[in-house]
């Protein structure tokens, strides 16, 4: 376990370096892109049959922040002839100089390649990439549900991957993520013009997005007209962070901690368990991983990682590393919230000593709780709290029936009762205080909506629901 940490530096997972309008300043590009806070660029290299893939690895290779993938890209299937290409993708992934073969796969604008040869040399990519063991690169244009097809068709999901710079609609990115690929998107989401990227964008949970430039094309606002390069996606994270409501630190710790897993870039394979983890400017406190419950819509039964965070503690903290783990500088924080993957609550004296200590210091106090602490302890622990500036209780359902389903609650019927005592009994002694539920398909959330406003008279707050993960 670790203290937090705020410097975060982001990947640019699809570049094409060797394209000639860099070789003038290339390595001045590279610096310019470790300066703008890029700590990996994937440069794709696209056959060639001369030189096949000679000018990526030789990029690839000028830099230790250059990793290269490579691959046939669907406007010059019609020139492979023969196993040649797949012949040496495969020799380059045994020697360890891939990260991933493509880009490949289906462009239905432009047709430079017959529709059918594109559809074989992209299933043959398919297949060497589950062979080798390395991730796909796909591309995709006006082509959705064929990409889809061929993908799922041939166990794309054994190899994982991603679908760069993704232009496609809601149900294609819907079927991609369920395969467990990731979707990566680039400077067009800048654009003005482009609010049906964006509308896709905000659907896709930030653990299954990647950025990237596709440098020299497509660069972002406010260099539209120029030659893209690395350093660029900053501005594609940037506009990713604004839709998704995050910081740029947020972004780009997530984003690249999904790259670092799909092209095996991670330098340590062993995540350790944080303590206290940044989102936005507020100071999330992970004291324990036991839950009163068992969630059905619960992330960790997937994965312990949230927005690039890793929670799955080793042990539970005592106070005074809790306290190592703040840091000197809580009170620079919009509030310090008692929420990691288990319920706060559980560790009420921790709870109180360690919230009582940081209102001290000028620190605003949240707790982000189940509300089932009065039949954990077996007592009202709400006149404990009075030291809480929010308290956030997940309601999960407008009924007891629907309730007992979702949550799986070892209470049983006087679970449902005793949220609702618990949220107008807060009202008494915290001065903000909120409803929460997940946005569960067919859950009824107006119905949650009345029973928290109307009914109790306390706040109310829908939580994205990502059944992907």
């Amino acid at each position: 376990m670790e203290m937090i940490d705020r410097m975060e530096r982001l990947i640019d997972s699809h570049a094409h370096l060797d394209d000639p309008r860099f070789d003038t300043d290339r390595r001045e590009v590279i610096a310019r892109a470790k300066e703008a806070g890029v700590k990996a660029i994937i440069t794709v290299g696209c056959w060639d049959g001369e030189r096949g893939f000679d000018g990526t690895l030789s990029v690839a290779a000028s830099d230790e922040c250059v990793f290269a993938a490579a691959g046939v890209h669907p406007h010059d299937a019609k020139d492979v002839s023969g196993t040649e290409p797949f012949d040496l993708l495969r020799r380059l992934a045994a020697e360890g100089r891939l990260v991933a073969i493509g880009e490949t796969g289906l462009d239905y604008h432009y047709t430079h390649s017959p529709r059918d040869v594109q559809r074989d040399v992209f299933i043959r990519h398919i297949r060497l990439a589950r062979e080798v063991g390395l991730p796909l690169i796909v591309h995709s244009r006006e082509a959705d549900q064929e990409t889809i097809e061929i993908l799922r068709g041939e166990g794309a999901e054994e190899a994982g991957g991603v679908i760069h710079c993704f232009s496609g609609g809601e149900k294609m990115a819907r079927e991609a993520l369920e395969m467990g690929l990731y979707l990566s998107f680039t400077g067009v989401v800048t654009f003005p013009k482009a609010e049906g990227v964006r509308a896709v964008l905000k659907g896709v949970p930030t653990e299954r997005i990647l950025v990237e430039t596709d440098c020299p094309y497509l660069a972002p606002v406010p260099h539209r007209g120029r030659r893209c390069e690395p350093a660029h996606v900053v501005e594609t994270a940037r506009r990713i962070a604004e839709l998704k409501g995050l910081s740029l630190d947020d972004i780009a710790r997530i984003t690249t901690l999904n790259a670092e897993t799909i092209f095996g870039l991670a330098e340590d394979t062993e995540p350790r368990a944080r303590i206290a983890y940044v989102i936005r400017n507020s100071l999330y406190l992970n004291i324990t991983n036991r839950c009163t419950n068992y969630c059905a819509f619960c992330a960790k039964f997937r994965d312990y990682t949230v927005k690039g965070h890793y929670l799955k503690l080793e042990r539970e903290p005592d106070f005074a590393e809790v306290l190592k783990a703040v840091g000197p500088e809580p009170e620079r924080y919009d509030e310090v919230v008692f929420c990691g993957f288990g319920e706060p609550l559980i560790r009420l004296d921790l709870v109180k000593k360690v919230g009582m200590h940081l209102k001290r210091r000028g620190c605003r106090i949240r707790i982000d709780t189940d509300g089932l602490a009065n039949l954990v302890h077996g007592r009202n622990v709400l006149p404990e709290l009075m030291f809480v500036d929010c308290i956030s209780v997940s309601l999960n359902a407008p009924d007891s029936e629907t309730y007992q389903k979702l949550c799986k609650t070892p209470f049983g019927d006087r679970a449902y009762p005793a949220i609702l005592w618990f949220l107008r009994e807060a009202k008494k002694y915290i001065p903000k205080v909120v409803a929460s539920v997940v946005a569960v398909p067919g859950l009824d959330v107006e119905a949650a909506r009345k029973v928290a406003e109307e009914e109790i008279g306390v706040a109310f707050r829908v939580r994205e629901y990502n059944e992907v993960g």
